[in-house]
């Protein structure tokens, strides 16, 4: 298991464009991704109504949990992910 804790920076935090993108890049990795915000609530990051869900805004800290295949690789990627987009 790899984590880290992200802030997001975007405006509107985890609305439907920056969820979409995000559940898409999920999708395409080989390890289960997980979204969990300070207050202990969580979402599999390919699933997009549960990300929405999370109501996820700027300035809150989410920690990113993957889990399975190759996680070094996947972590990488993910934390990529977050810096480009949110």
């Amino acid at each position: 298991m790899k984590k880290f804790e992200y802030t997001i920076n975007d405006p509107v935090g985890i609305h439907a464009r920056p969820a979409g993108l995000l559940a898409k890049a999920a999708k395409a990795l080989d390890s289960t991704v997980t979204i969990a915000t300070a207050d202990g609530r969580s979402a599999t990051a390919s699933k997009l109504m549960a990300l929405m869900g999370l109501g996820i805004k700027q300035g809150d800290t989410v920690s990113v949990i993957i889990e399975g295949g190759d996680e070094e690789a996947n972590a990488s990627a993910m934390e990529q992910f977050f810096k480009d987009n949110l």
